[in-house]
């Protein structure tokens, strides 16, 4: 497959067929390459925070021999001047390979390619969709499970506003799992993104207690309460801290779920839990790092 010069802007846009086939490139990053990119230049553009996302892409550039420029937050860039997404990109992809943008506008990764001619990579647009964090926590659960296909997936905390729980959905409706959403009425996964997965087949159930469905997950992937997407901080604060894992799950699992989180956790997940054979978020942040890797090489032409 050829993904030379392609954006990655959602989950939506791909194929079961292309999945598979980043996830099988992904395996040949394991390892470091230190010559495949040299000469190549990543522009980093988070108009919002990162850590994982940000810090991966970089050090996946720099593990491939490439160079990285950009910023971190806006108010260091001339969009504190007013310039506009379009304008910005127009000017930055003069100077880079490849462009990484993170924006609290859904819809603006789509704007950005549309402005460049260079590969524009979605690091996150608003509520929207967060494919790279997808294709890592898919290849987390290969690695980890073997397979993508059998599954019962547990999807919990704020689903409504939680962009890496709609892309999963959405890439998971290529396998044969069963989907299982654990949230509070207020942040119930959104209906459109329901009604698409029940016309794929795919099983899904709605509740808000976990311990209903603990028994039967393979997956537990835990969210937490996004305060940044709250217009009403009194409505966050009737919610944060609603789900709050410890060891007295343990009692009511499986005893080879695995857990996983895109993180940054809060308080829903107590740190007790981080030593248990369940916890692999930490190994799932580490496994951004081999996919990205994965993606820059194929948008730039480097691996088939």
């Amino acid at each position: 497959m050829d993904f030379e010069n392609r954006d990655i802007l959602s989950i939506n846009d791909f194929s079961k067929e292309e999945i598979l086939y980043v996830l099988e490139v992904a395996k040949r990053f394991e390892k470091p390459n230190y010559d495949l990119l040299k000469n190549k230049i990543l522009a980093t553009l988070f108009f919002e925070p990162s850590t994982r996302t940000r810090l991966s892409f970089t050090a996946a550039m720099q593990q491939l021999g490439g160079q990285v420029l950009g910023f971190a937050t806006p108010t260091v860039s001339s969009v504190k001047k007013g310039e506009t997404i379009w304008d910005t990109v127009k000017m930055v992809e003069q100077y880079a390979d490849a462009i990484v943008m993170r924006h609290k506008l859904e819809g603006a990764a789509r704007l950005a390619s549309e402005a460049s001619q260079k590969p524009i990579l979605n690091a996150g647009d608003g509520t929207n969709q967060h494919p790279t964090q997808t294709l890592l926590d898919l290849y987390t659960i290969l690695k980890e499970k073997g397979t993508l296909d059998g599954l019962s997936v547990g999807m919990l905390g704020d689903l409504k506003y939680g962009r890496t729980v709609h892309s999963l959905a959405t890439a998971l409706s290529h396998f044969k799992t069963s989907l299982f959403f654990i949230a509070p009425d207020a942040l119930k996964m959104p209906r459109e993104q329901l009604d698409t997965l029940a016309e794929k087949g795919i099983p899904c159930k709605e509740v808000t207690d976990i311990m209903e469905v603990a028994k039967e997950l393979d997956i537990l992937y835990v969210t937490r309460i996004q305060q940044e997407r709250f217009a009403d901080p009194l409505e966050y604060e009737k919610y944060k801290g609603v789900y709050q894992l410890d060891k007295s799950l343990l009692e009511h699992i499986k005893k080879d779920l695995k857990i996983m989180h895109p993180l940054p956790r809060v308080d829903e997940i107590h740190p007790e839990l981080d030593d248990t054979p369940h916890a692999i978020y930490f190994r799932q942040a580490g496994n951004g790092l081999i996919v990205r890797k994965a993606l820059l090489a194929l948008v730039l032409g480097k691996v088939k």
